[in-house]
């Protein structure tokens, strides 16, 4: 047939094809296919997988594709990379996608840095570090030994721990190298607290004591407690010092003087945790930049206003349950915004404006699980076995790190967290230097440090 006859043939047989029923048209191309020699089979092969197949994200608007990527999990997302170069180059093309994907694992993000090639790599390396988390290989150990016995107080800050003993002594270690910076020669250390220029601490002999670092000498004693002094806090903003101690009492210190200013009473048990905080939210009874003091025994928290009145009246008390035989876990945090302590009956958190509770977290084995750190992501955890990290958004142990035998203390004051910036998102440098430390029933303090990320 010739070519022109042929074209007015097709143009006649494609007009009335498309007055026939879906029907008809199915029935017609069967017959045809029937028909079909193996050029023409294989013809159509190759071409109905581009008729049918079609790649709607070559097809949509650019913008629409970075809309609908983002909604895509961090593994699905580096799987549609492999599906073609285009689909690659899309992808790799939308800052907003890696940036959602980034926090997606718990990264902070800066909106600022619009580089799209950044944060892909920030995925990848927050993809690693994830996965070190959850393979409990995202840590390493190391051991401080200087002491020649039992270490009761430790505290830790800005890469330098310090540490109190029985041995009538205060060390501070640089994390990093493993080096004893400085050694001082104190009283029986209960709990400790430093600065560049000086260490205090509260003692088994019912004081206080400040002593400066270069020369070793006390330069002021705080004498007035009835019992052993568990936890002490300072500023030297407004020039105070607060202790918490065996005699159910909070007293109040001027710094500089060593003047007892005020005792405040109400607990029923040992206060074994004072924090003193500037407030961070706005409530009928406090005002961003206001110093509040939070001080803690087995069952209660109260909240305290921080003034030189004689008469200082507790602003509320927190508690779990009224039933004495749930206690609180010897740890507190309070960053200014919300107080959080654990139980028996889970993580509490409560809203530090409303002094309402606003979250409980019930945990697998939760008696025995006990708070060290908490942010907006991330919360450190630990028992007798394990360290853990829970994402507070799902709620879930999401790492686990053995732990040695280590002293136990009902005060909390022989273990701490270390760094702590990373439980509000890590960030690819901020995860370094210590992550957890205990003493150890060989006078020794055992480290948990962050491994490098690959």
């Amino acid at each position: 047939m010739e070519k022109k006859e042929f074209d007015a043939w097709l143009e006649n047989i494609s007009a009335t094809f498309y007055t026939l029923t879906d029907l008809q048209k199915n029935e017609t191309l069967d017959y045809l296919i029937s028909h079909s020699g193996a050029v023409q089979l294989r013809h159509l092969s190759n071409n109905l997988e581009t008729l049918l197949k079609r790649d709607f994200l070559r097809l949509l608007p650019l913008e629409l594709s970075f809309y609908l990527l983002k909604w895509l999990d961090p593994q699905t997302l580096l799987t549609c990379c492999l599906v073609s170069k285009q689909w690659n180059k899309v992808i790799s093309a939308c800052t907003e996608v890696w940036q959602t994907a980034c926090r997606n694992l718990g990264w902070q993000i800066d909106e600022t840095v619009q580089e799209t090639l950044y944060w892909k790599k920030v995925y990848l390396k927050a993809v690693l570090r994830m996965k070190q988390l959850k393979g409990h290989d995202a840590f390493q150990t190391a051991s401080l030994i200087g002491h020649s016995a039992r270490v009761y107080a430790l505290y830790y800050k800005d890469g330098l721990l310090c540490t109190g003993s029985d041995d009538l002594s205060a060390k501070l270690w640089d994390v990093r190298t493993g080096q004893c910076i400085y050694g001082i020669q104190t009283h029986t250390c209960a709990a400790v607290k430093f600065d560049e220029q000086k260490l205090v601490t509260g003692s088994f002999d019912n004081t206080v004591a400040c002593w400066d670092w270069i020369s070793g000498a006390k330069s002021q004693h705080f004498r007035g407690h009835t019992g052993a002094v568990f936890s002490v806090d300072y500023s030297d903003d407004i020039d105070l010092l607060v202790s918490g101690s065996a005699d159910n009492t909070v007293k109040i210190w001027s710094l500089s003087t060593g003047t007892c200013l005020n005792t405040l009473t109400g607990h029923t048990e040992w206060v074994t945790k004072v924090v003193l905080q500037k407030c961070e939210v706005k409530s009928i009874m406090h005002s961003p930049g206001d110093h509040i003091l939070l001080s803690a025994d087995k069952y209660e928290i109260k909240i305290w206003p921080i003034g030189r009145e004689i008469n200082c009246k507790c602003l509320k008390t927190l508690y779990v349950s009224d039933d004495r035989s749930i206690s609180l876990q010897p740890r507190l945090h309070f960053d200014g915004k919300y107080i959080v302590c654990s139980s028996a009956l889970g993580l509490y958190q409560w809203d530090f404006a409303s002094y309402e509770i606003q979250r409980v977290i019930k945990m697998p084995d939760s008696t025995n699980l006990s708070l060290l750190g908490f942010g907006d992501i991330f919360a450190l955890l630990f028992d007798n076995h394990n360290l853990y990290i829970m994402d507070l958004r799902t709620e879930k142990l999401i790492s686990r790190w053995p732990l040695p035998e280590y002293r136990k203390s009902k005060r909390g004051s022989s273990f701490l967290a270390g760094e702590i910036g990373w439980l509000n998102g890590l960030d690819g440098v901020n995860d370094v230097g210590l992550v957890f430390a205990t003493s150890m029933p060989d006078h020794s303090i055992h480290l948990v440090l962050w491994k490098e990320n690959g």
